[in-house]
């Protein structure tokens, strides 16, 4: 299956969605990620946690509302595409080295590196 027809079957049939739309940059990444061979990837939904819908004031499961995908982007090694949708923000990605590297303590016996 396509990915937009992915996105539009769980967007209907999961999150009760009347209509997904999507602006052609959208459907020209999808198309270019599938030609990359990564269109067998399931797709994850990064949308408000306050609706089924992805409008943040629109409470609760409500029914035929309108999904806007905003963004898509492919996550190679987790092997999902994220289909992001409404005003939602994403986590930022984790620095090469991690902030616990550079914690030690002194000769002391007091932590140092902390910031």
């Amino acid at each position: 299956m396509p990915l937009w027809e992915k996105m539009e079957t769980l967007a209907k049939k999961i999150y009760r969605a009347g209509k997904v739309v999507a602006d052609t940059k959208v459907k020209s990444e999808l198309k270019r990620i599938e030609k990359m061979g990564y269109g067998h990837y399931p797709i994850c939904v990064a949308k408000t946690p306050f609706s089924f819908s992805a409008d943040s004031k629109l409470l609760g499961a409500p029914r035929d509302h309108v999904v806007k995908v905003r963004e898509v982007q492919l996550a190679a090694g987790a092997e999902f595409i994220i289909m992001i949708c409404g005003d939602v923000m994403t986590m930022p990605g984790l620095p090469k080295e991690p902030a616990a590297t550079r914690i030690d303590l002194d000769d002391n016996g007091t932590v140092v590196g902390l910031f």
